[in-house]
């Protein structure tokens, strides 16, 4: 133990190394030991290998600064600069650690966190070696709380400012139940900006204790609409086709929305139920179960994929609530058919194998569920309009399915079982609503999706639109070259301003223009031709902003899972909607 007093032996680098002793006692001043370890050092006034030495080998014992009342009579003389080791031990400043802080807060709140997660080891280690300050503490669990509560705040005036300046706004819900067994109602909201982007956030994740019935359903929504004050500017209305969502939407002043990708797979599941693959489908789950319920049968799977070159990769197995599972299931079976037969037939087992008939059903079944899954996936984004393309996407269903000459018994009945049911349930969704959405779509507004008679009823009824409520659109800047912009002008000279063009005249020049390929962006068409057609472009941002389907808001549901979860089921219910709010909010970013 190196006594204070001792100047002999003090050596460089606080006094973390001691010079060496020769064997009559005189100290060596070209040779340092570490006073952790003993390893033995060159010292020639030069201190970098040492702290090299320190840093990586005993950066937490050495964060302790020795006392030095005593420092080495060479090192006394050099100048009084802050040396490199002074510099390092130098503190976080205050503005600093306030600005790391903010950005744990932050990352608990985005990435679903929870708060003890500042009390980590790992984590304090982590943040002092980012640092460079071995005396930083990450912040307490309360001043992480207040700071979410603070960025809640004032992510939250952010989308009030938001919804304060749209014009329309749409809405979709449903309920999801949580691990500790409550009941939460999500909420999200979209609309089309004064920029023409479509905006999709959450407004809320409420805990409701009513059953659902209609009248307690209906009242949930409106609560939510009134607590943000857009109960006056609410278009739709999105949920899934359950009977007490469909009453209570039907209590509301708005329009609803049913989920056309719930009607589409609910479709695609009764159909499944009344053709001939039910033996096949029955088959592929044991096939399935029998590897997923066995890690032995799993790996000798993954060696015969192996031996044919394939990639190693798990059999799927089908879900009734989970879309597209069964066209999942068949694809990867079908995929892995000759490694499956391969180790199945090296296995006792009792499972009854798929016949060469019935292999070939896969096959056709695929193809035929492909295209569901293609418009499935296409109406569930939330960052694209996808309301307008509903009616175009099921008359390419409709063509899919058109029963051939080729087609065996079993896919004929298939195909005229789908279209029979889907033509059902598509005459109880709101046709009205996506018909209009798709006219002002300049992809679809062709209307060739329509039979000829339905064609001129749409473009009626857009009239009498524009004849009971004049357009609150204003002008906005365009950074078209001149040219451009004096061809806009003689396109308008036959009348003083667009707002005193009849309606008429606005839907005929509308028409008028070419359509766009299905590549492009309708937002992005209008808005570089609101300008021309301000009459139409109020009525475009109030129906391409409602979605498709009501999955954004179960989107919500998986956000929400993964933050209460079975160690975290004592949440308050206050704090699950601040949580699944922020983490949306700040994912949107």
């Amino acid at each position: 133990m190196l006594e204070p007093d001792d100047k002999t032996l003090l050596g460089p680098v606080n006094g973390n190394f001691t010079f060496k002793k020769r064997p009559d006692g005189t100290v060596d001043r070209s040779t340092v030991l570490c006073n952790f370890c003993s390893k033995e050092f060159s010292y020639h006034r030069s201190t970098s290998s040492l702290k090299y030495h320190l840093n990586a080998k005993h950066l937490a014992a050495s964060s302790e600064v020795r006392p030095s009342t005593a420092p080495d009579a060479n090192v006394s003389n050099q100048s009084h600069q802050a040396t490199l080791e002074q510099a390092f031990r130098r503190k976080l400043s205050k503005s600093t650690c306030d600005k790391l802080t903010n950005s744990i807060a932050k990352w608990v709140a985005m990435d679903c966190r929870p708060i003890s997660v500042v009390e980590d080891r790992g984590l304090t280690e982590a943040l002092q070696i980012a640092s460079s300050d071995t005396t930083y503490k990450p912040p307490s669990r309360n001043t992480i709380v207040s700071k979410i509560q603070q960025l809640y705040d004032t992510e939250k005036r952010a989308k009030d400012d938001v919804l304060a300046e749209a014009e329309y706004i749409a809405l979709t819900g449903d309920h999801w139940t949580s691990v500790s067994n409550h009941n939460y109602l999500g909420v999200t909201a979209h609309i089309i900006d004064s920029e023409w982007k479509l905006q999709s956030f959450a407004l809320t994740m409420l805990k409701t204790v009513t059953r659902h019935f209609a009248d307690a359903c209906a009242e949930q929504f409106l609560s939510v609409a009134e607590a943000w004050g857009v109960q006056h500017k609410v278009t739709t209305v999105g949920t899934d086709s359950a009977r007490n969502m469909v009453a209570a939407v039907r209590k509301l002043p708005f329009d609803h929305m049913p989920c056309i990708a719930h009607m589409l797979q609910r479709t695609i599941t009764v159909c499944l139920g009344d053709s001939g693959f039910g033996d096949a489908l029955a088959k592929c789950r044991k096939i399935v179960g029998h590897f997923k319920h066995s890690p032995a049968n799993t790996e000798e799977l993954h060696q015969q994929q192996t031996g044919l070159g394939q990639q190693r990769e798990q059999l799927i197995q089908d879900v009734s609530t989970r879309w597209n599972s069964s066209l999942a299931m068949i694809s990867r079976l079908l995929k892995n058919q000759e490694a499956v037969k391969a180790t199945l037939g090296r296995q006792k087992h009792k499972l009854v194998m798929l016949t060469t008939s019935e292999w070939d059903k896969l096959q056709r079944l695929e193809t035929l569920l492909e295209p569901c899954r293609y418009v499935t996936e296409l109406l569930g984004g939330e960052t694209y309009v996808s309301c307008s393309v509903v009616l175009p996407a099921l008359c390419h269903l409709y063509r899919t399915m058109e029963v051939s000459d080729e087609d065996p018994a079993y896919v004929e009945r298939f195909k005229t079982a789908f279209k029979k049911d889907i033509s059902e349930r598509q005459a109880n969704i709101n046709n009205r609503w996506l018909k209009m959405a798709s006219a002002l779509d300049p992809r679809f507004k062709d209307l060739k999706y329509l039979p000829r008679g339905e064609r001129a009823e749409v473009w009626t009824s857009l009239e009498a639109l524009l004849q009971e409520k004049p357009s609150r659109a204003t002008p906005e800047p365009s950074e078209e070259p001149a040219k451009k912009k004096r061809s806009l002008l003689l396109l308008a000279s036959d009348s003083d301003s667009d707002d005193e063009m009849g309606p008429n005249r606005a839907l005929s020049l509308y028409k008028a223009e070419p359509n766009i390929s299905m590549e492009e962006c309708p937002l992005q068409w209008w808005s570089t031709h609101a300008g021309a057609h301000l009459q139409l472009s109020a009525l475009a941002r109030k129906y391409l902003a409602t979605p498709a389907t009501s999955v954004p808001c179960e989107r919500l549901f998986s956000l929400a899972g993964n933050i209460v979860q079975k160690k975290r089921a004592a949440l308050s219910s206050e704090n699950v909607n601040k949580l699944v709010c922020l983490s949306n909010w700040l994912k949107e970013k």
